[in-house]
C-alpha cells in the first residue's frame, strides 16, 4: 500500500514561515524590554530595526489609529519648538529622537496587534516571561544570592535589569495584572501555573520599595477585580471573584507578614511607606517645584526646553503633566492631554465587550489607568512600557472599529 503525500503549495509554506519569523520578531522585542542596564538598551536598537524593516514589507497605519500618530507627531513637535528656547542645545536632539522613536513603537504595536490579534497573546506571553526572569534576578540581587549582585539592585533596592527601581516596579505591573487575571478567571485546576509567577512578580514590585509600583499595582488590582464583577451577569462567577479575591488578599498578606520579619526589609518598608519623603515637602521639594513650574509655564507658551527644569531647579518635574509644559510647550501639552483622555475614552467604551482580545485589553486598559495617576508623581515620558501599553489599547480600537464595520457590511 503506497505512502500517501501531501504537499503544501510554495505559497503557503513561505506564507507560514513569514509568520513564524514576524511573531519571533515581535515576541523578542517584547522580551527585550524587560533589560535597560544600559542605555541606548538591546530594546531600542533592536526595535528600531524592526520597524524599520516592517514598514519595508506592509506595515499598515490603518484611520482608526491616525488620531494616535497624529497626536503623537504633533507631541513631538511640541519639543522641538520648545528646543527653541534653549540658549544649549546639549543632548535635547537626541532626547527628542528617543521620544518619536517611542512614540513609534505604539504605533508599531498598534498596527501589528490590529493586522494580526493573535500577537496580544504573543506580546503577554513574552513580557510575563521577560518581567518574570527580570525579578528573580531583581529578588537574587537584593538577597546578594548571586555574584555580581550589586548589578541588580539600586539604593539598596531590587532593580533587576533595569536602571531605576521605579521604573523596574512599574514594568512588573501589567504581567502581574494579568496573571491576577489568569488566576481569578482560569481553571482552579491549572491556578499553580499563573500562581507561581504572580508571587515571584510581586515579590519583584514588593523589592523595589517603590511607593508609585506599590500603589500602581494595588490600584490596578482593585479596578481589574471591579469590571470582571461588573462584566458578568453570573451569580456562581461574581462569587468566585470574592472568593478568589480574598484568598489572593490573605495569600499576599501572609507572603509580606513572613518577609517583613527579615529586619532590613523591615526598616526600609518602614521608610518606603510613609506617604510624603523629605525630598517631597522640602522648601524647594517635589511639590514646591510643582507649584513653580506651573506659574513659569503661564509665563511660556512654547516651554523652556527638555531638561532645563531640572538644571535650574536641581531636579527634574516628576510630574508628566509638568513635564510636557516646560518640555514640550502649550502644543505638546495639549497634544498629549487629547491622547490620554482619547485614549481612556474610546478604551472605556469598548472594555467591557465580549471579543478575543478583551482580557488583554482590560489588563492592560486598568494599568495604563494607574501609569497616568502615576505620572502624578513621576515623569513617564521615556518609560518604554507606557508606550507598549498604548500601543495595545489602540490597537483593541482598532480592531473594535473594524469589527463594527463588518458588521455593518453584513446587515447590510
Amino acid at each position: 500500500m503506497s505512502a500517501i503525500t501531501y504537499d503544501l503549495p510554495p505559497a503557503a509554506i513561505n506564507a507560514k514561515l513569514i509568520g513564524l519569523i514576524s511573531t519571533g520578531a515581535i515576541a523578542l522585542g517584547v522580551l527585550l524590554s524587560g533589560f535597560v542596564i544600559r542605555e541606548p538598551a538591546p530594546y531600542e536598537l533592536y526595535m528600531a530595526g524592526l520597524i524599520a524593516v516592517w514598514s519595508l514589507f506592509g506595515l499598515r497605519i490603518s484611520r482608526a489609529i491616525t488620531p494616535l500618530v497624529v497626536l503623537i507627531v504633533t507631541f513631538n513637535i511640541g519639543g522641538m519648538i520648545a528646543m527653541t528656547q534653549m540658549a544649549d542645545l546639549m543632548n535635547t536632539p537626541l532626547y527628542l529622537a528617543v521620544s518619536l522613536f517611542l512614540g513609534f513603537t505604539a504605533i508599531f504595536f498598534a498596527a501589528v496587534t490590529e493586522a494580526d490579534p493573535r500577537l496580544f497573546r504573543v506580546i503577554f506571553l513574552a513580557w510575563v516571561t521577560s518581567a518574570v526572569f527580570t525579578s528573580v534576578l531583581g529578588i537574587l540581587g537584593y538577597f546578594g544570592a548571586v555574584p555580581g549582585a550589586e548589578m541588580f539592585t539600586k539604593f539598596g533596592r531590587a532593580a533587576g535589569a533595569f536602571q531605576d527601581p521605579n521604573v523596574f516596579g512599574p514594568y512588573l505591573t501589567l504581567p502581574g495584572i494579568y496573571l491576577l487575571y489568569r488566576v481569578l478567571t482560569g481553571n482552579p485546576l491549572k491556578m499553580a501555573i499563573y500562581a507561581v509567577p504572580l508571587l515571584i512578580v510581586t515579590g519583584g514590585i514588593f523589592l523595589s520599595f517603590s511607593r508609585g509600583a506599590w500603589g500602581l499595582f494595588g490600584a490596578s488590582a482593585i479596578l481589574l477585580t471591579g469590571f470582571l464583577f461588573l462584566q458578568s451577569d453570573s451569580g456562581r462567577f461574581r462569587l468566585r471573584i470574592v472568593v478568589m479575591s480574598i484568598a489572593a488578599i490573605a495569600l499576599l498578606t501572609v507572603a509580606l507578614l513572613v518577609v517583613l520579619q527579615i529586619p532590613s526589609i523591615a526598616e526600609l518598608f518602614t521608610t518606603r511607606a510613609q506617604l510624603v519623603q523629605d525630598y517631597d515637602g522640602a522648601r524647594l521639594g517635589r511639590f514646591a517645584r510643582y507649584a513653580i513650574g506651573f506659574l513659569l509655564a503661564t509665563e511660556k507658551p512654547f516651554g523652556i526646553g527638555p531638561l532645563v527644569f531640572g538644571q535650574i531647579y536641581g531636579e527634574d518635574t516628576h510630574n508628566i503633566w509638568l513635564k510636557t509644559l516646560m518640555d514640550y510647550g502649550w502644543l505638546g501639552f495639549a497634544s498629549y492631554l487629547t491622547l490620554i483622555v482619547w485614549t481612556i475614552a474610546a478604551g472605556f467604551r469598548i472594555l467591557l465587550r465580549n471579543r478575543p482580545w478583551q482580557p488583554y485589553l482590560l489588563s492592560a486598559y486598568v494599568v495604563f489607568l494607574g501609569h497616568i495617576a502615576l505620572g502624578t508623581v513621576i515623569d513617564t515620558d521615556h518609560w518604554r512600557h507606557f508606550y507598549l501599553l498604548l500601543g495595545l489599547i489602540w490597537g483593541s480600537i482598532a480592531l473594535e472599529a473594524r469589527h463594527q464595520r463588518a458588521l455593518a457590511l453584513h446587515a447590510a
